[in-house]
């Protein structure tokens, strides 16, 4: 797997649990569309990702991890009010969203890696 595909997976679950769990609650609330809306933002930074333009996959990195930080306090919410659906779908965000930073960061590694390896040549 790579950056785009990792990150193109995240935005589908963002889009996909946010939009699962707005729609699931008794008393829905506009923040529960925020990942939906991180989600909807990264599909549309997916072509630049893919195309490896360094800017767009700055700001795809950066929306990443401005939602990992905005899902833990979901998170805490869901586990203290003991709702398991909704600790499973925060849950599955958090953890994809991880796994989108580490090939993020990887991929930002292995770019820096082949410009050293280019300049040397």
């Amino acid at each position: 797997m790579n950056a785009h595909t990792a990150s193109l997976i995240n935005a589908i679950l963002l889009v996909s649990m946010g939009s699962w769990g707005y729609l699931s609650s008794d008393t829905p609330s506009m923040t529960a569309l925020i990942p939906v809306i991180f989600g909807i933002i990264l599909l549309l930074c997916s072509p630049g990702v893919k195309s490896e333009n360094k800017v767009v996959a700055h700001v795809a990195v950066l929306l990443t991890l401005l939602i990992l930080f905005g899902l833990f306090k979901p998170l805490q919410g869901a586990i203290g009010r003991g709702d398991t659906m909704a600790i499973l779908r925060v849950g599955l965000m958090v953890i994809s969203t991880i796994v989108a930073l580490v090939y993020f960061v990887r991929s930002f590694i292995q770019a820096r890696k082949n410009r050293e390896k280019a300049a040397a040549e």
